[in-house]
């Protein structure tokens, strides 16, 4: 007689929103869209938002969600959840949290746990409504606290946290501050309109 072993399932919701308040949400898409165009030539880097991560075959309750986390060795692709073991075991690297007004201190808490115990790199939490970032960054054997974190450049990255103005911007490696995909279309038209004025088909350029 031949046992069954029970199969493990990995569900690829856990009943949440991805976001309390449009304030957050904009937030969490402006961080992934412009990561993912960053990376868009790179087959090898998988960029999610609000996607399971399961880090340990076999224990389903084990998990947490990113708002954003980014994977390098891993390729492009749709998937349901993060399961890690299937994954070849790579780790996100890198993950994002922005803070909603109905996190607790104990839920952050447990996340920068959840995050140094299995093995991210880099951990970034914003909170929008105060405009207060935090960052952890992995030395030898644990996530330490980035400090300061103004101007502060991820080693994965290469993104730049600019404190210098009233509110956080983030910057990408060759200096461009993230923009909203409105934001982004705004400066396409208006470039497309001074080419029409120099007598260019932006179409041809």
């Amino acid at each position: 007689m031949v046992l069954q072993v029970p199969q493990t399932i990995y569900p690829d919701s856990d009943g949440q929103p991805m976001a309390d308040n449009t304030k957050q949400f904009r937030w969490i898409v402006l961080i992934k869209e412009n990561l993912e165009a960053m990376f868009a030539e790179d087959e090898e880097v998988f960029i999610a938002g609000d996607l399971l991560w399961y880090p340990v075959e076999g224990d389903s309750s084990i998990r947490v969600a990113p708002d954003v986390m980014v994977v390098f060795g891993r390729g492009k692709g749709d998937r349901g959840s993060y399961i890690q073991h299937k994954e070849d075991g790579v780790i996100p690297q890198v993950v994002f949290e922005i803070l909603s007004p109905g996190n607790t201190r104990t839920e952050m808490d447990k996340k920068l746990v959840f995050y140094d115990r299995y093995g991210v790199e880099e951990y970034y939490l914003y909170d929008p409504e105060v405009d207060d970032l935090s960052g952890w960054l992995r030395n030898a054997t644990r996530l330490d606290v980035i400090d300061p974190i103004a101007d502060w450049v991820s080693p994965r990255l290469g993104i730049c946290f600019d404190r210098s103005g009233e509110t956080l911007v983030i910057r990408k490696p060759d200096g461009e501050a993230f923009r909203t995909l409105a934001e982004e279309q705004s400066k396409s038209e208006r470039l497309a309109a001074k080419l029409r004025e120099l007598g260019i088909d932006p179409e041809m350029v």
